[in-house]
């Protein structure tokens, strides 16, 4: 909800199926997130 601007509304009503791909993005701008704060604590 936050990094996205979605409501807990429009996620309460959302389709299955979009909720799922919501889910899989949102765990993808995570892991990128994540990567990027290692990548930065290396160099």
């Amino acid at each position: 909800m936050e990094n996205h601007n979605y409501s807990l509304s429009d996620l309460e009503n959302m389709m299955p199926w979009e909720r799922e791909v919501y889910v899989a993005l949102l765990v993808n701008y995570i892991k990128e997130k994540e990567q990027k704060m290692k990548e930065g604590q290396n160099g």
